[in-house]
């Protein structure tokens, strides 16, 4: 049969598809060679025909397909999703301020300048500008921790956790370090405090039991091969009932009695009185530092509300000890990290400043007020992206700190409730309502509970909530 009678609409054959050198050189994939390279371009676009050529002996191509506009097309679409990032920002709307999975702590904008300086410049990471020989990177962020908290010298290391065993394996490796059973927490992850310190060489020497421990426990247990008492802060959890403890003044004088140290573990240490601002309390670093401990841990992204880090501040005696051990090398953290957590910590000094500059406090401190305006402003929004199966109304909630951090206490907050308004139950369809929010150009995050979906409009500050509806919008235009 003569193939010049074929209308347009027949499927084209294997013959018909243009050769990837063909399509290289014309002008549709110009933009794409600069924009991505030979390289990869040229593999895409093998891809792109094999499946062509599948098609084709399916009878199932489309003669259509194979301009070269349309083919361009379809391998820009597959060139964007390959080339697109792992790591996307998106709406954290989940009730959790300091959410593990979506990133902790969000950077002031201080920070976030320094950060990008330090990334495009070389800097002085270990380098004396005052004496032009090297120097240690630490330096650039010690005097002001030991500003703030009053302790004689300070380290960093990549989070808390290398805190806590780099600390424990310069101070107890091969000895006896004393514990509290109603402190030995687990952490994110199965992380727990036994298993740090059996990495960490030190022997554990559990005493009381978990609702009570005495002062008379920690003195009964100490002996020829303890190298040092210590408390961790349980900020994931509370004993509640018929409980006792002992307090971190008492157990320092205990300590150095017998001429020991005594350690802290403050998990999520704070540097402020967090109460001034109607919050629930957290000791601070300053204050366990008064109350005689010799050395403090504790987290950069959490409450202090900087980069991931872990901080140890403490007597310059073990400090100095700490920073000799190998392992400090192999826990420090770069140049970004610092280039943070600096600015960071100087917005301290200015604590009547915080709930401004400092987003964390900002968020923690968000006005009720303020988000159930919002939610009655995003409302109607999110009832015409959902749809007439489901019932979008504002909703009181109570979000939480997060990260381990005052685990028993919430924030008032306002949100969205959005329940399936259909026949049948709901759970599959609150589900695939989920999906969809996840799958915007920038996700949303939210969580089912109690046959809804909860949109927690904490940590949607008002600055966002144009790009926030607008591709809501967009969605349902397309």
């Amino acid at each position: 049969m003569n193939t010049a009678t074929l209308s347009p609409e027949a499927p084209a054959g294997a013959k018909d598809i243009p050769s990837l050198d063909r399509l290289l050189r014309s002008p549709e994939f110009a933009p794409l060679l600069q924009a991505y390279g030979h390289t990869q371009v040229g593999q895409l676009m093998r891809a792109c025909l094999q499946d062509l050529r599948e098609a084709a002996l399916q009878g199932k191509l489309d003669r259509r397909a194979l301009d070269a506009p349309a083919l361009a097309r379809a391998l820009q679409a597959r060139l964007a999703a390959r080339n697109e990032s792992r790591l996307r920002p998106v709406y954290n709307l989940t009730g959790t301020v300091l959410h593990t999975n979506l990133g902790r702590a969000l950077l002031p904008d201080q920070a976030v300048q320094a950060v990008v300086r330090a990334l495009t410049s070389p800097a002085n990471l270990e380098f004396d500008l005052e004496t032009g020989g090297r120097g240690d990177r630490d330096d650039l962020i010690e005097p002001l921790l030991c500003e703030l908290t009053g302790a004689e010298a300070a380290t960093v290391v990549n989070n808390n956790a290398a805190a806590v065993l780099l600390m424990l394996n310069t101070l107890s490796d091969r000895r006896e370090s004393v514990v509290s059973r109603g402190e030995l927490v687990e952490i994110g992850g199965a992380f727990r405090i036994p298993d740090i310190m059996k990495r960490a060489g030190a022997r554990l020497v559990e005493i009381g039991t978990t609702n009570r421990t005495h002062a008379a426990d920690y003195e009964n247990a100490i002996g020829p091969r303890t190298a040092m008492l210590m408390k961790v802060h349980c900020s994931n959890y509370a004993v509640k009932g018929f409980t006792k403890s002992v307090d971190v003044g008492q157990v320092a004088d205990i300590a150095h009695a017998r001429g020991l140290p005594a350690s802290v573990d403050l998990g999520s240490g704070t540097l402020v009185d967090l109460a001034q601002w109607g919050l629930p309390p957290e000791p601070t670093v300053r204050e366990t530092i008064q109350a005689g401990a010799d050395i403090v841990t504790f987290s950069g992204d959490k409450l202090l509300g900087g980069p991931q880090a872990g901080l140890i501040v403490g007597r310059a005696e073990l400090i100095r000890k700490i920073k000799k051990n190998p392992l400090k090398r192999a826990l420090r953290v770069g140049k970004l990290t610092l280039a943070a957590l600096e600015p960071v910590l100087a917005l301290y000094r200015a604590p009547e400043l915080l709930p401004e500059r400092l987003t964390t406090l900002r968020l923690f401190t968000r006005p009720s007020s303020a988000m159930k305006e919002q939610a009655a402003r995003l409302a109607p929004v999110l009832q015409s992206w959902a749809g007439a199966d489901f019932a979008v109304e504002p909703a009181a909630l109570f979000s939480q700190i997060g990260s381990g951090a005052l685990p028993e206490d919430v924030l008032p907050s306002c949100g969205l409730r959005i329940r399936h308004a259909g026949p049948g139950r709901p759970g599959r369809h609150l589900t695939r309502l989920e999906t969809r929010l996840r799958e915007l150009p920038r996700p949303v995050i939210g969580r089912i509970a109690d046959d809804a979906l909860w949109l927690d409009l904490r940590c949607l500050e008002e600055s966002q909530e144009p790009d926030f509806t607008a591709q809501l919008t967009a969605e349902q235009s397309t």
